[in-house]
């Protein structure tokens, strides 16, 4: 039978991050291609009990269907922590839960993209962002950007000369894939562009939390005085990516919209997910868990890139960055990471391949680098094995 899909569907390809994943389920292999937390530091014991508090307490309410917008309780702990971080000015209304900030973008993507819409975004930038405004048909132009996020003249030109350009869309801390970290000047600076132009900014920042080293800079929403900022945030890198929840935070009048898009969607998030976290952070300290997070993700970040160091033949650039999970590697302009690839998986080790962060193509001598999921003694071996790799190509 010739299946009639809907046109979005051409626009569409397999995520070549979630297809490597299905070869590193392979335990041999030294995995630094997904974006996963390290597991060893997931809160078992303590979500035992949680879950079994929560069940006691309010079992027939956690496993019946609740409101679209989410817990109160838990929205509140979101706009308090983000209001005392970030600067922001948030209230339990202007938050809505999501299923990971994944959905927070397919949700963004309902919202304001039409068919023939532009998004202008980092280059390089997040390859699932990608896929998600992709379905809506829109095209993306890449703002040139350096190392503290995109250059103010050539966005303005951008958008004084091009039409149709409805959202930017950034990852302010820690970038994926780069871990770049946008300086306070360039956050200020595109809040007031976007004002000026009445473009929406999707302000994602899953790894804010993840800070190594120097101040934790405000949020571009806090210097929003339209509602053009809306955020995504996550539960998934500093708590358990498996529980899915994630939040929009924006103009009660953009979250209405959300609201909507969301029932056409799911109707809600897990009801028991939900409980289940915010009756875990009214139990425990979440600050000395994520403080235990950035300890351990701050020595593999530094073995790292003290293993490129030593290993990585010349001609080889890449990150330090303050936090996150990913560090950027530059290969020799004739050198496609896609084959450095197939040569390093015959040695068990996996990345991620640069050219598909950039939509519109080129850039294929770059490759993204996680260091949050290995053990320190299998970083070494995978970075030694890669240079190795790497010293026949060069």
């Amino acid at each position: 039978m010739e299946f009639n899909f809907a046109n979005r569907i051409s626009y569409l390809t397999a995520s070549e991050i979630r297809e490597i994943l299905k070869i590193t389920e392979q335990r041999e292999i030294i995995s630094f291609a997904g974006g996963l937390p390290a597991p060893e530091l997931f809160p078992v014991e303590e979500i035992k009990k949680v879950s079994q508090i929560v069940l006691e307490e309010e079992g027939t309410k956690v496993l019946q269907y609740s409101t679209t917008e989410g817990y109160l309780p838990l929205r509140e702990w979101i706009a308090d922590r983000m209001n005392s971080r970030l600067g922001t000015k948030l209230l339990p209304d202007h938050i809505i839960l999501t299923h990971g900030s994944q959905q927070g973008l397919d949700l963004s993507g309902k919202v304001f993209l039409d068919e023939g819409d532009i998004v202008l975004c980092e280059s390089p930038t997040y390859l699932a962002a990608i896929s998600a405004f992709k379905a809506y048909g829109c095209r993306f132009l890449e703002v040139p950007t350096d190392d503290d996020g995109m250059l103010p003249d050539e966005l303005e030109y951008i958008l004084e000369n091009t039409p149709r350009v409805k959202m930017i869309y950034v990852i302010p801390d820690f970038q994926n894939p780069t871990g770049r970290t946008w300086s306070l000047d360039r956050r200020k600076k595109l809040v007031d562009l976007a004002m000026k132009h009445k473009v929406m900014v999707i302000e994602d920042n899953p790894y804010g939390e993840l800070r190594f080293e120097g101040e934790t800079l405000p949020s571009f929403q806090s210097f929003d005085q339209t509602g053009c900022v809306v955020f995504l945030g996550t539960f998934s890198k500093i708590f358990c990516p498996g529980y899915r929840i994630g939040w929009v935070a924006g103009d009660p009048r953009v979250i209405e919209k959300y609201a909507i898009v969301k029932q056409a969607t799911d109707l809600q998030c897990n009801t028991l997910a939900q409980r289940e976290i915010a009756k875990f952070l009214e139990m425990y300290n979440i600050e000395d868990h994520i403080d235990k997070i950035r300890e351990v993700y701050r020595k593999r970040r530094d073995l790292t890139v003290h293993t490129m160091e030593s290993e990585f033949p010349a001609g080889v650039t890449f990150t330090r960055p303050q936090g996150g999970l990913f560090s950027w590697v530059e290969l020799p302009a004739q050198v496609n990471a896609r084959d450095v690839l197939e040569r390093s998986l015959e040695r068990n080790v996996a990345f991620v391949p640069g050219g598909p962060f950039f939509p519109n193509g080129s850039n294929e001598n770059t490759l993204r680098i996680n260091f949050s999921n290995m053990p320190e003694d299998r970083i070494v071996i995978g970075l030694h094995s890669l240079a190795e790799v790497l010293r026949e190509f060069i």
